[in-house]
């Protein structure tokens, strides 16, 4: 007889993204997400007050959307998990806050889990179960790490995270400099394809330090220097060509760790997820130098590298599968939660 896996209602709010999805085992059933993006690019990054205020006004109606996509009632439901940490504390406080009173309301055990290890969770959803052990690269706007997941419940292991500016972060901070829209990550990308990344090169920062750390400040200063000198000279300035050399400074160094990281750990499967893993130069010198060292990469689709409900609700699954005990209904959030810490509290 077969056994139907629990359905799960997974909440992410950790900052300008209210997302609601429903997953059962590796299905996703719906996904849903509200974005204030539009609301912050007139001030080129997020800003927490307006991103709390609009997670407030959507998180009703994203329920709602994604349970009427999914099928279900909520009172199917077996389990809710939502984003207890890191993030902005406003946003992670309306999401946990609506998972609250709907575990309550409806009799179902939260779990309050980690933002960060969601993002590699998601991966499931899109080619099946994970590898045991697997070594993930999370890039995304507010966070670059490198870990070791030996199981995605119980353990998960940093080896290495940025020491200043996160990639995606760098990313937005030089669409600003060659006057690009907000968020960077997607104009950088477009205005690349036309450029030459061999043109100019920027540095690598913490290139051969021997550690798995990263950082991006460095690249964005000479960029600006770059960009800066060319404006005192009256040089013209070619866009594609300095987004194109800046991309493949940062796909480089994290492409070069993320290799280094599976063969030191005789890991033969990497994920690359977060928002920056849309970008198309990562993927592409990803997949090239991960084929040269025996190593298979899995990225899922762009929907499910950026933040949303489905990969809270894949960790969820996880979390209920290995039999880990519920949060209590007094759970705090966390914005500093450590990636080790798949649950928090």
């Amino acid at each position: 007889m077969t056994t139907v896996p629990p359905l799960v209602m997974g909440i992410e709010s950790s900052c300008d993204e209210t997302g609601v999805a429903f997953v059962r085992g590796c299905e996703l059933l719906a996904d849903e997400v509200a974005s204030s993006v539009d609301q912050h690019a007139r001030f080129g990054g997020v800003v927490p007050e307006v991103a709390s205020r609009a997670h407030l006004e959507a998180m009703t109606p994203t329920v709602r959307r994604a349970a009427e996509r999914a099928g279900v009632r909520l009172s199917d439901v077996d389990a809710i998990a939502v984003t207890a940490g890191p993030g902005l504390a406003g946003a992670l406080l309306v999401g946990l806050s609506a998972a609250k009173a709907y575990a309550l309301a409806l009799d179902r055990p939260l779990y309050g889990v980690n933002h960060l290890v969601g993002h590699v969770a998601v991966d499931q959803l899109e080619h099946g179960p994970l590898p045991k052990p697997v070594v993930a690269l999370l890039v995304s706007g507010g966070h670059t790490s490198l870990l070791l997941v030996r199981d995605l419940a119980t353990d998960v292991h940093l080896l290495g995270e940025t020491v200043d500016d996160a990639a995606g972060e760098a990313y937005d901070k030089v669409a600003r400099l060659l006057d690009l829209p907000y968020p960077g990550g997607p104009p950088i990308d477009r205005a690349a394809r036309d450029g030459d990344g061999r043109s100019i090169h920027f540095p690598r920062g913490k290139w051969g330090d021997g550690s798995y750390d990263f950082s991006f400040s460095g690249l964005k200063t000479a960029v600006a220097r770059w960009v800066e000198d060319a404006d005192r000279a009256g040089r013209a300035l070619s866009v594609p060509d300095v987004a194109a050399a800046f991309q493949e400074a940062v796909a480089d160094v994290l492409t070069r760790k993320a290799v280094d990281a599976c063969r030191e750990h005789g890991v033969d499967h990497l994920v690359i997820s977060g928002g920056v893993a849309a970008n198309s130069r990562l993927r592409a010198l990803a997949e090239e130098r991960c084929a040269a060292a025996g190593v298979e990469v899995r990225v899922p689709r762009p929907r499910l590298c950026t933040d949303n409900g489905a990969m809270i609700a894949a960790l969820g699954a996880e979390v209920v599968a290995a039999g880990l005990p519920p949060s209590p209904l007094d759970l705090a959030t966390d914005t500093s939660l450590p990636v080790s810490s798949v649950l928090a509290g």
